[in-house]
């Protein structure tokens, strides 16, 4: 996490899982500290973990089993929800591009790459 990161905590945690799940960092099944263990390790209330993890959960980055913990959900339990405001990003962005004068086969080209022209 940034220090200089104005959002709330547990935005910051979620980002931070979220990530590390998505790139594969996190392997799918992989068991995730316990809150309580994360919260001493981050010196963060327990309440500010408690509500990182039930936002990835709700979210379906992760599944917890009572008595066990909480574990990295697979690619394929992720909510569509996110699927779709990520998509809805990504047309704001190209609208914006477009009005900028960058050509669709700029975008395209960034969409496929990664890069900029």
């Amino acid at each position: 996490m940034r220090r200089w990161d104005n959002r709330p905590i547990y935005e910051q945690i979620m980002d931070e899982y979220r990530a590390q799940i998505v790139s594969g960092a996190i392997k799918p099944e992989e068991k995730l500290p316990s809150v309580r263990e994360l919260s001493v390790a981050l010196a963060i209330n327990l309440n500010t973990i408690q509500r990182a993890y039930r936002e990835l959960e709700a979210g379906g980055y992760i599944y917890s089993i009572p008595g066990k913990g909480s574990f990295a959900a697979g690619r394929e339990n992720v909510d569509a929800g996110r699927r779709g405001k990520l998509t809805e990003k990504l047309l704001e962005a190209v609208g914006e591009l477009k009005f900028l004068g960058v050509s669709e086969d700029e975008i395209i080209q960034i969409i496929k790459g990664g890069k900029q022209p």
